[in-house]
């Protein structure tokens, strides 16, 4: 069984449980998520977790990520981009590059967004795109996300290319939407890239076809990234001998049984036995000074 994170370059076409139904077949094992859902539409870097990288799902999710867009000003769909229903379309005579830039370059920084309603996102146990399906539109709260850069890559009326950087939970196609609405025309995403998840990016992504390939070459391994690597900022330490067993059984540990002084060495450990074999991510609990487990990240 292949334990790790690969780099998936998702394809038009595939929804993001597609890509793991599909790895399921062909790597021949049950146990794969992926990190951080994409649209059917929508191409680029799609982190898969194989094995024991299941167990860093929450972890992965919550990195920033990088998108490519094109926007397409003086129309509204009902899912917020060119795959859905158009609403209502508008001329776009009136807008310049200027002011197109102007109003992208405005969500820049922390600003409230509401959810689509073609999302996966769940209101009292019930995904909102299975509502959508219904015709239903229910009440959805604003969520306070984050824009920390935003740069437009050129203005060809009536469409609009932008790269972001943001916060998880931002939907791209909702800040499509937002800024058609302040230049009001409207505005619906035409395509998106993912460019980056956190360390991921889309150069090293590979799609489903090369893995095949790999798989059937007996190759993939190197593509594999253990999941000891998404904590190499944290400090990598050994328990003593006579507490391997507290480890191995997820116990809490005590500054000097992991050869650190009593105050400390950071929010986060990478903890191995006394040999040296990588077992888990420990969390400082700021009451004792203890370390307990963060992810357990080994079937030892």
């Amino acid at each position: 069984m292949f334990n790790g994170i690969i780099n998936v370059y998702k394809e038009e076409g595939y929804t993001s449980n597609d890509v793991v139904a599909k790895l399921r077949g062909i790597l021949h094992q049950k146990k794969i998520g992926h990190a951080g859902t994409l649209d059917p539409a929508a191409v680029g870097v799609l982190p898969v977790l194989l094995g024991s990288g299941c167990r860093i799902s929450e972890y992965m999710t919550d990195h920033d990520k990088t998108y490519r867009a094109v926007l397409r000003l003086g129309v509204t769909t009902d899912t917020q981009d060119m795959t859905g229903t158009a609403l209502t379309t508008s001329d776009t005579d009136g807008l310049t590059a200027e002011s197109v830039t102007q109003a992208v370059l405005s969500f820049q920084g922390e600003y409230d967004q509401i959810p689509p309603m073609y999302s996966a996102k769940q209101i009292n146990g019930q995904r909102l795109y299975d509502l959508a399906r219904q015709g239903k539109t229910v009440e959805r709260k604003p969520v306070r996300i984050r824009i920390d850069s935003i740069r437009v890559e050129s203005v060809s009326l009536p469409e609009v290319t932008f790269t972001v950087e943001c916060s998880r939970g931002t939907y791209i196609r909702t800040l499509c939407a937002d800024i058609g609405d302040r230049l009001g025309c409207g505005g619906a995403m035409q395509s998106l890239t993912r460019t980056r998840v956190g360390d991921f990016h889309v150069g090293d992504a590979i799609t489903l076809g090369r893995i095949e390939e790999l798989m059937k070459k007996g190759e993939l391994n190197g593509w594999v990234i253990p999941v000891e690597e998404m904590f190499l900022h944290c400090l990598r330490v050994r328990t003593q001998s006579r507490c391997d067993r507290k480890l191995l059984n997820g116990n809490r540990l005590e500054c000097a049984e992991i050869g650190i002084p009593a105050q400390g060495a950071g929010e986060l450990l990478r903890v191995c036995t006394s040999d040296g074999e990588f077992v888990a991510v420990y969390r400082r609990d700021e009451q004792t000074g203890d370390y307990v487990p963060y992810r357990m990240l080994t079937d030892l």
